[in-house]
């Protein structure tokens, strides 16, 4: 009897190489798992920021707010690339790669706290 094929998603991560621990595997679900906790938050972040009456000047404000909600936005799509570059090294028995997006998400970050700092001075 032959083995039941592979349908699970994305076959570019898992039609390559063997099954990992899966320790492993589970370990980088939970990290892609904490990105996504990140982008959420992000958005809500950003969300909160416009929605609330806030002593911020509304042109730094509203630019922060955007930034959030743009990263929130990207934090999910880094997330899965990264698990899935992840994923597909350790099937391979590669190196695993250098991460996605930090310094995306800390200069994006670092530039809406200049931002509502502004906003706070100005006000």
């Amino acid at each position: 009897m032959s083995p039941a094929p592979d349908r699970r998603f994305p076959r570019w991560v898992y039609r390559v190489g063997t099954e990992p621990d899966a320790r492993f595997s589970l370990a980088n679900e939970r990290t892609f798992l904490a990105w996504a906790r990140t982008g959420l938050a992000l958005l809500a972040g950003g969300v909160a920021l416009e929605a609330l009456d806030l002593p911020i000047a509304p042109g730094p404000r509203l630019t922060a707010s955007v930034l959030l909600v743009a990263l929130g936005t990207i934090a999910p799509t880094l997330a899965w690339w990264g698990w899935a570059r992840a994923e597909r090294a350790m099937r391979r028995g590669d190196p695993l790669p250098a991460p996605l997006g930090f310094g995306v998400l800390v200069a994006g970050m670092g530039v809406a706290g200049l931002l509502v700092l502004l906003g706070l001075l100005l006000a």
